[in-house]
């Protein structure tokens, strides 16, 4: 019986040591080797292009209305901003979907709230920009999305609207692998690309 549990024991010490640890190191190794940026979250001196920001100003281009509007945080209410419907000990989520359904009212009124809010800025809101989405801190806009802020931004900067849609033509990116989504924006790089053009 001793012998066993002394092979068990052997066992279950090279498990630990092969799966647990090695294995965990080359997996990191190869992360650091081969995807160095995404394996330590693409973060920059603004932020990660991974996550998006909240971008208020209009000298900016915003993103997806994650942390805008009725979905803003506000300290003062422990609301932590996004548009996290859960709530745990009275403060509401970090991130997530509503769920709120096509005939919701309370989607109804946010949605009338954020195109508002744009017309405010002087733009005409894509459906994108008055929606939030599924994660709740999108990272990316499409270029449409992107086009229809070129007044807003152009009258905050000074910037020419035609350089700005050269800039949004040279920050897009195609799909995935040519055919997979849409072709999309990373806001983050966008904004910092319009900061090095003033």
């Amino acid at each position: 019986m001793l012998v066993h549990l002394r092979r068990s024991l052997v066992l279950a010490v090279i498990c630990m040591v092969v799966f647990g640890f090695l294995y965990a190191f080359a997996g990191t190794g190869v992360a650091q080797l081969l995807f160095k940026n995404q394996a330590n979250g693409s973060i920059s001196a603004n932020g990660s292009t991974l996550i998006g920001q909240n971008w208020s100003s209009p000298k900016w281009f915003h993103g997806r209305p994650d942390d805008t509007g009725p979905y803003a945080a506000n300290p003062k209410n422990n609301v932590s901003g996004g548009d996290n419907p859960l709530v745990a000990n009275g403060v509401s989520g970090e991130s997530g979907a509503t769920n709120l359904g096509p005939r919701s009212k309370v989607l109804l009124a946010d949605t009338k709230q954020l195109v508002a809010y744009w017309h405010k800025l002087g733009v005409n809101p894509t459906p994108d920009l008055v929606t939030t989405s599924g994660s709740g801190y999108d990272p990316d806009i499409s270029p449409q999305d992107a086009i229809v802020q070129i007044p807003m931004v152009s009258k905050a900067t000074g910037i020419a609207p035609s350089r700005l849609r050269t800039l949004i033509t040279k920050e897009s990116h195609g799909a995935e692998w040519g055919f997979l989504g849409s072709s999309y924006i990373d806001v983050l790089q966008l904004n910092q690309a319009l900061a090095k053009l003033s």
